[in-house]
C-alpha cells in the first residue's frame, strides 16, 4: 500500500539519484561543462586563491654571475558567499490516497512530479548563469493598468512569482506573472497598479541579490567581482567588443586569437543568442557544410573550427560569449540533497493545508578563476 513513508523511501533512494543527475547535466549546456567541486568551501563563503601573471624569479645570466632573484607567484583570494538553491515538489493527500492501491499511477504522480521540478530547474538555472547575482528578471519602461511593457521577457514565463522593486526597494512582493505578451513584450501580473512602475525591476521572489555570479556580473562595469577591486587589476578585465554588426569568422578568430596571446586562454565553449546561432550558420555555409557535434547531456551544437557553439534563450539577443570552461567551477558545499526534518522525513504537511512538500537543496557558488581569459562579442547583427 502507498503512503508517504513510501513516497519519502522513493524519494531518497531512487529519485534522488537520477534528479541530481538531470540537474547537473541536462538543464543547460553551458552548466553540463562546468565542473563541480566541494574544494574551497569554507563555512558559509567560497575562498579560492587564484594566481594571475607570471612568476617573476626568471632572467638569463653570465656563466658566473648571480642568480636571478626569487619573484615568487602573485595571488588574490576570491571570497563569496554560497547561494541557496533550492527546487520544491507538492502532492496533495487527495492525489496519495487516491493512488494508495495502486502503484503504478503513484509512480506516474512522483514521475510528473520531478519532471516538472527538472523543466522550472532547468528553466530558473539556466537565466542565472547569464544573469548578474541580482535575480533581476526585467525592466519596465511603461505600463498601463497592471499590464507592463518591459525590456526582455527571456527570463520570464507565466505562473513565475514575482517581486517589484522601485528605486532598490521592494515596491510589492509574491506577485504572480499571469500573462506574457512575447512578441510586444509585455507581461501582467496579479494584484493593484504600482506607483512609477513605469521603472520598476521584476526579480523572482526572495532572490534579490541572491542568486549566481553569472556572465553578467563577469562581464559587468561593477568596482568589485568576488570581493576583489577591479581597479588596477586588469586581468579581472573580459575581453569585451561592441558594436560587433555583421559577424564573419575573422572576428570570431580575432577575440580568440587575442584571448590567447593576452592570457594564454584557449576558447572551447561559445554561447550565444538564437539569432545570432543563424547569423554564424549562414556565414558557415557559405565556405563549407556546417558540422554538428554532440556534447556531454546530448545537447546538439555546430561546429567553429572544432569549437562547439550553443545557443540559449537567455543570452542577451546579439551576442556571443567565447569562454574557456576550465576557467569556471561551480564551487559546492554538496551535490543535490533532500531537505529533512528532525525526524528525517522529506515529505512535509503544509501548514494548514492537505498538501505534502518537498525540497531540494544545493548551497553552491559559480566562480570564474580567469575573467581575462573570457570574451564577450555584442552587437551582433542577427539573422
Amino acid at each position: 500500500m502507498v503512503t508517504t513513508q513510501t513516497a519519502d523511501n522513493a524519494l531518497k533512494s531512487y529519485y534522488l539519484d537520477v534528479v541530481s543527475d538531470q540537474l547537473n547535466l541536462a538543464v543547460n549546456p553551458l552548466l553540463a561543462q562546468i565542473r563541480r567541486s566541494t574544494a574551497d568551501v569554507w563555512g558559509r563563503d567560497v575562498r579560492k586563491l587564484v594566481r594571475f601573471g607570471v612568476n617573476g624569479g626568471i632572467g638569463a645570466g653570465t656563466e658566473d654571475g648571480a642568480l636571478p632573484a626569487a619573484g615568487g607567484n602573485n595571488y588574490a583570494q576570491f571570497v563569496s558567499p554560497l547561494k541557496n538553491l533550492y527546487g520544491t515538489i507538492e502532492i496533495s493527500d487527495k492525489a496519495i490516497r487516491a493512488s494508495a492501491n495502486n502503484e503504478g499511477a503513484f509512480v506516474n504522480l512522483l514521475n510528473d512530479e520531478m519532471e516538472g521540478l527538472v523543466k522550472s530547474s532547468s528553466f530558473n538555472f539556466g537565466r542565472m548563469l547569464f544573469g548578474d547575482g541580482s535575480g533581476t528578471l526585467c525592466t519596465a519602461s511603461a505600463v498601463t493598468g497592471t499590464t507592463y511593457t518591459v525590456d526582455s521577457v527571456a527570463a520570464v514565463a507565466e505562473g513565475m512569482i514575482v517581486d517589484v522593486y522601485v528605486s532598490g526597494s521592494v515596491a510589492a512582493s509574491g506577485r504572480t506573472i499571469t500573462a506574457v505578451d512575447r512578441s510586444a513584450k509585455k507581461i501582467t501580473i496579479s494584484g493593484s497598479a504600482i506607483a512609477t512602475s513605469d521603472k520598476a525591476v521584476f526579480v523572482v521572489q526572495g532572490s534579490y541579490g541572491l542568486e549566481l555570479t553569472g556572465l553578467g556580473a563577469i562581464f559587468s562595469d561593477s568596482a568589485t567581482l568576488y570581493g576583489v577591486t577591479r581597479n588596477g587589476n586588469h586581468w579581472l578585465t573580459p575581453y569585451r567588443e561592441t558594436a560587433v554588426g555583421t559577424i564573419t569568422e575573422t572576428k570570431i578568430q580575432k577575440a580568440i586569437d587575442a584571448l590567447e596571446e593576452n592570457a594564454g586562454s584557449k576558447v572551447n565553449f561559445i554561447v550565444c543568442s538564437w539569432g545570432v546561432r543563424r547569423a554564424l550558420a549562414s556565414v558557415l555555409a557559405q565556405y563549407r557544410q556546417t558540422e554538428s557535434m554532440t556534447l556531454e547531456g546530448g545537447f546538439r551544437a555546430i561546429s567553429f573550427n572544432g569549437i562547439p557553439v550553443v545557443a540559449d534563450r537567455f543570452c542577451p539577443s546579439g551576442t556571443m560569449y567565447l569562454l574557456n570552461t576550465d576557467d569556471f567551477c561551480l564551487h559546492q558545499l554538496c551535490d543535490w540533497q533532500w531537505l529533512e526534518g528532525e525526524d528525517g522525513k522529506i515529505l512535509k504537511q503544509k501548514a494548514g493545508k492537505p498538501v505534502y512538500t518537498a525540497t531540494l537543496v544545493k548551497y553552491a557558488e559559480l566562480i570564474c578563476s580567469r575573467p581575462c581569459g573570457q570574451a564577450k562579442l555584442s552587437g551582433i547583427t542577427e539573422a
